[in-house]
C-alpha cells in the first residue's frame, strides 16, 4: 500500500508522462472532510478491456513499464478508495487521453496522510521528457497555480541543484501559506 496520499498522485501523474501525454493538468483540494485530486492527460487513452485492465494488480502496459510484470498503483488506489468510503473514476478513451479523479475522506483514520506535496509537485516539474504540467493546489479556500514552462522561465532550466533548490523553497513557502492560520 502506499503511505501517503502523494505517492498516489505522483503515480497517477507518472502513468500519463509515461503513456506519452504532452500536457497534463492536476488538481489537488484539501478541504475538511476530503481531499480531491484530478489528474488529466492528453496521452493515447485506453479502451474499455484496458481501463479495467489497468486496475488489475497482475498487469501492467508491456511498452510503458517494459522492466516490470505487474502494475499496482491504480490498483493500490482503487483498493484504499474502497476501503475508506472514498471514489475513483477513470474516464478515458482511445486517442482522446484520460482522466483519474479520486477522493478520500480525511476523517477516515485509514486515509493516508497527505504526504509532502511540496517534494511530489517538484517532482512532477522534472521529468526528463517533452510535456508541459499545469498544477493547481488548493485547502479550504487558499491556493496557487505553477506551471512547468513558467518555471522553467524563470529559473531559466529545472535541471541544476540550484534551480531545484529554488524549486523546493517556492513551493515549501506556497504549502506554508496554504496551512497558514488567520492571525
Amino acid at each position: 500500500m502506499h503511505y501517503t496520499l502523494c505517492d498516489f498522485i505522483l503515480d497517477v501523474f507518472q502513468n500519463g508522462v509515461e503513456a506519452g501525454g504532452t500536457e497534463l493538468a492536476v488538481a489537488i483540494r484539501e478541504e475538511d472532510s476530503e481531499v480531491a485530486v484530478m489528474v488529466t492527460d492528453n496521452g493515447p487513452g485506453m479502451d474499455e478491456r484496458e481501463k479495467q485492465r489497468a486496475i488489475d494488480p497482475f498487469y501492467t502496459a508491456g511498452g510503458k513499464h517494459p522492466e516490470r510484470r505487474v502494475g499496482l498503483g491504480l490498483p493500490f488506489l482503487a483498493a484504499c478508495a474502497e476501503h475508506v468510503g472514498g471514489s475513483l473514476n477513470i474516464d478515458t478513451a482511445p486517442g482522446i487521453g484520460t482522466t483519474v479523479q479520486f477522493s478520500l475522506p480525511t476523517a477516515c483514520v485509514d486515509t493516508p496522510p497527505l504526504g509532502d506535496m511540496a517534494g511530489t509537485i517538484r517532482v512532477m516539474m522534472c521529468y526528463d521528457r517533452r510535456y508541459e504540467v499545469t498544477v493547481e493546489r488548493s485547502r479550504a479556500g487558499r491556493g496557487y497555480v505553477v506551471r512547468r514552462t513558467d518555471l522553467a522561465e524563470a529559473l531559466g532550466e529545472l535541471e541544476s541543484a540550484g534551480s531545484q533548490t529554488l524549486l523546493r523553497d517556492y513551493l515549501e513557502q506556497n504549502e506554508r501559506e496554504l496551512h497558514r492560520t488567520e492571525d
